[in-house]
This record gives structure tokens, C-alpha cells and sequence, in this order.
């Protein structure tokens, strides 16, 4: 594994490791509807033309409008319908006109919104840890540079060109930082961003994430804050919702399961690279984290 970034966010979007799994082009007109309950993905909408309702499992429906764009990190199920709802037996199924390209509602009705929808997928064995740290939904209004970013994602999607798996990555990864970027500090839960916006705490993530294979400390970290000890430990727990010393462990286990799953080091080299002295204390720490040994992790198959 290449080094990570020093900064906080840019180091867990990269240990995130997005890819696109579906892009496409939705077209919609008359009373529609589409909803699906099967989802485990990242999903990204940037609205070209028109407006929609979308409701989203676990979050207040929102209208998504011309300019907007919305992330869901892990979405499990979504509907998304026309401002005016269709009758109950309207049919819902989307209808392929062409590679990439949906439609929905009646076929004779003028098309009065499109949006540009995409899924992708995390490749990295801490997926589900890392997206702990990151807003069950963002979305923003007018940023420019994001709707600039999503037809360029859908474009490489549909081509077979050279370098496409690499400039996808890179396209992805950009999009994730801008999307978190575009979050306003009052508007974040607990998590990552939360901290990262508090000038204080700022600092003492970046220590943890420049040099997570050295020694961290609460009292080191608060020193870096310029906190006392106990303000630093209930201002860390309340902006990220968990705990310093288990945020360290938590990333230290991220980068050793994505470590473990690539096979190029063994659980010396790997205890060396995320805070451990030896591999004896490497895998006690792995196997209370994670229920098995760093081996028997090594040996799942890869999902």
C-alpha cells in the first residue's frame, strides 16, 4: 500500500478505494415512479433538468432540483418520484433506451427532468468502518464543481479507453472530497468532518493520521490541541462520536485489515506500519477488534 495522505479526510477517501459500478442517464416525464430496496452502495445524483422527490431509508424526503447534488454513502433503499406521484398500478420498471441511458413514466410524455445517477463501491475490507466516520447524506445546491465532475464520471464510464479504471478512481475520489467539502460545519453530525472543522481538533487528527505508526497519546494529542486532557477527551468524543484512543485503534485496523487483504507484508512489517511493537501484540489487538486473527482475516474471501 502506497503512503496515505497526512490529512485526515484525503487518507480515509483514499483507504476507501471508490469505483464505478453503474453510471447512467435518467430521463423521466408525466407521474413516475422508481424505488428500490436491495441496495448496499455509495449513490451519487446530480439533477441536469426538472426537480424530483427522493426519499432516502432512514432520512426526511428531500426535493432535488436543476443545480443539486445529493450522496448517500451507504444506501440500502430509495425512492425517487415525480412531484406529482403516480396512481398506485402505474408501472414503475425504468426502460432502457440506450447504454446508460433510463427512462421513466409514459412514454409520450415530455421529458421534463434528467439526472445523472450513479453507484459505485468501496474496495477496501474497512468499508464499513471507515463510512462510519462520514454524513448519512449530503446534499448540496450550486456547487459548480461538482456537477462539473459528475457528467465527466458518466462520460469515462461509457468509454473503453486506456488508463479508464485509474482516471475513474481519481474522478471519484475528487468527487467524495468536494461532496464532504461542500458540508457546512452546523449541518454535520458527529464524524469526521465535525472534527476536522473544529480548529482545535483539527490538529490533533492530523498528528494522529501523519504519524499513525509512532506513539499517540490522549495526553499527546491534547497537548497538540492545546486542551487539557479531559476537555480534549469529552471535545473529541462529542464532535466524532467516538472516544480518541478508539478512533487511533479504529484507523490503525482499517489500514492493517486493507494491509492483511493485500498480502505483500507479513504481521511484523504490518504491526511495524500501524502501531505496534511486535506481532504478538499486533494480532492480540487485531483479534479484539475484529473476532479472528490476522490470518484468518487474510484468508477470508475477498467481497
Amino acid at each position: 500500500m502506497p503512503d496515505l495522505p497526512a490529512d485526515p479526510l484525503s487518507a480515509v477517501v483514499t483507504l476507501l478505494r471508490p469505483a464505478v459500478s453503474v453510471s447512467k442517464l435518467v430521463e423521466a416525464g408525466g407521474e413516475w415512479q422508481v424505488e428500490r430496496r436491495d441496495l448496499d452502495s455509495p449513490f451519487y445524483c446530480a439533477m441536469v433538468e426538472g426537480s424530483c422527490r427522493v426519499q432516502v431509508s432512514g432520512q426526511d424526503a428531500i426535493t432535488l432540483r436543476a443545480g443539486d447534488f445529493v450522496l448517500i454513502p451507504d444506501l440500502q433503499s430509495f425512492v425517487m418520484v415525480s412531484e406529482s406521484p403516480p396512481p398506485p398500478d402505474l408501472p414503475r420498471r425504468p426502460l432502457e433506451t440506450g447504454p446508460g441511458q433510463f427512462r421513466l413514466g409514459p412514454a409520450d410524455a415530455p421529458v421534463t427532468m434528467r439526472a445523472l445517477v450513479g453507484h459505485c463501491r468501496f474496495d477496501t475490507p474497512a468499508r464499513d468502518l471507515l463510512v462510519s466516520l462520514l454524513p448519512r447524506m449530503i446534499h448540496a445546491s450550486g456547487h459548480a464543481r461538482l456537477l462539473a465532475l459528475v457528467p465527466a464520471i458518466h462520460e469515462e464510464t461509457q468509454a473503453a479507453r486506456p488508463g479508464r479504471g485509474l482516471i475513474l478512481e481519481r474522478l471519484l475520489e475528487v468527487l467524495l472530497i468536494e461532496a464532504l467539502r461542500s458540508v457546512s460545519a452546523g449541518e454535520m453530525p458527529p464524524g469526521l468532518l465535525r472534527g476536522l472543522a473544529d480548529p482545535q481538533l483539527s490538529g490533533a487528527l492530523e498528528r494522529i493520521h501523519m504519524d499513525i505508526a509512532g506513539a499517540v497519546s490522549v495526553a499527546g494529542l491534547a497537548r497538540a490541541a492545546g486542551l487539557s486532557r479531559s476537555s480534549f477527551f469529552e471535545r473529541f468524543r462529542r464532535e466524532i462520536g467516538r472516544p480518541p484512543m478508539e478512533y487511533v485503534q479504529d484507523w490503525r485496523m482499517s489500514l492493517a485489515r486493507d494491509l492483511l487483504r493485500q498480502g505483500k507484508l507479513n504481521n511484523t512489517e504490518i504491526a511495524l506500519r500501524v502501531g505496534y511493537g511486535s506481532a504478538s501484540a499486533f494480532g492480540l489487538a487485531f483479534a479484539r477488534h475484529q473476532g479472528m486473527s490476522p490470518r484468518a482475516f487474510a484468508a477470508l474471501p475477498a467481497t
